[in-house]
């Protein structure tokens, strides 16, 4: 299989240096060139066609967000941002996935080759990733679901858990804002940058009629509110059900990623709490698929946003491969997992 190749843009020739070298140290990438900003980066886009761009926010002249929205508008190609401002809470993050990048990676705080070296690994990863990306799923029609769902939800008792990875976020909120103000406890774990953490959960709230927060050890499972969980260093677990309360679990990456959706998933089933709705979304890997495959054992609803409207399809086709076989896009997995009674569309 051919060498993925990438062009790094980056005005600084020192983090320029260290993020080509950081790429290099895998046998699948290739550095085919590395620019200083954005109009050396069209000409060299166009000589060498790369199949990942890795594009720094701040620069001089045109900046990082301004040229990756004329980029999606001109020349669709994955982009991977790469920039401080992509730290915890950085609402730029966020604005650059809206803009059609992949996935934000946090630039080291120091630029030195041992800091470098440390996140080799994730940034070869991350990269080989976006070069697997359905960017044509960004081509397809916008859902119709409801944007601020309002209505009532008949609650039996269920939970909704959900989880993706890499291009989640645009599925997590077309699916949850048309959740209604009564839904389910429902717990969102996604495997992707924890700096995207604190301005989705804003964002969602701002949009979304339930209650949205950031999951916390020991929070209480309750009705009309989505409960967010990114952060890296831990696992997100339901401890019991019914009236169970959310757990972080310290301990080593399960399928190579933390939170993995396998251990929220498992959580869930070995409650054998048959009402309880499981949904996979968007993200590389098979993480999810033995626990949504247990959901399913245990007499839950299971469910899977349609490959063909993933960005990155290998989570929902392993979930697919272990039998579950209800696919929707995200906007319409809504209406399944939660249906709400008496819903207004907002325009």
């Amino acid at each position: 299989m051919a060498a993925t190749k990438v062009l790094v843009v980056d005005d600084s020739i020192t983090m320029r240096a260290l993020f080509t070298n950081a790429l290099e140290r895998s046998k699948d990438i290739v550095v085919v060139g590395a620019a200083d900003g954005a109009e050396e980066a069209r000409a060299m886009i166009a000589q060498l066609h790369p199949d990942v761009l890795t594009l720094d926010v701040e620069m001089p002249g045109m900046n990082g967000i301004d040229f990756l929205a004329e980029l999606m508008e001109t020349r669709p190609i994955p982009v991977v941002m790469l920039s401080t401002l992509t730290q915890k809470g950085a609402d730029i993050s966020l604005r650059a996935i809206e803009l059609g990048a992949v996935d934000c990676f946090p630039k080291p705080q120091r630029a030195t080759p041992d800091e470098f070296e440390k996140i080799s690994s994730k940034l070869c990863k991350t990269v080989l990733t976006a070069a697997k990306t359905n960017l044509a799923a960004r081509k397809l029609p916008a859902s119709s679901a409801a944007v601020g769902a309002v209505g009532e939800y008949d609650w039996q008792g269920e939970i909704i858990v959900v989880a993706g990875g890499m291009g989640a976020i645009e599925a997590a909120s077309d699916m949850l804002v048309a959740f209604p103000a009564n839904c389910p406890p429902t717990v969102v774990s996604l495997a992707i940058d924890e700096g995207l953490g604190v301005p989705f959960a804003s964002r969602l709230s701002r949009a979304s009629a339930a209650k949205v927060k950031l999951a916390a050890d020991g929070d209480l499972l309750e009705q009309g509110v989505i409960y967010i969980a990114i952060d890296p260093r831990f696992h997100v677990v339901v401890d019991r059900w019914p009236g169970g309360r959310l757990r972080l679990v310290d301990r080593d990456p399960v399928n190579g990623v933390r939170p993995s959706a396998d251990l929220l998933f498992g959580s869930v089933a070995k409650t054998g709490a048959a009402k309880s709705i499981g949904v996979v979304l968007s993200g590389d890997g098979s993480d999810g698929a033995a626990g949504i495959a247990a959901i399913k054992a245990a007499g839950g609803t299971c469910l899977v946003q349609d490959p063909a409207t993933a960005l990155v399809p290998s989570m929902s086709q392993a979930a697919i491969a272990r039998g579950v076989t209800a696919m929707a896009a995200p906007g319409q997995l809504a209406a399944q997992a939660c249906p709400a009674r008496s819903v207004s569309i907002a325009a």
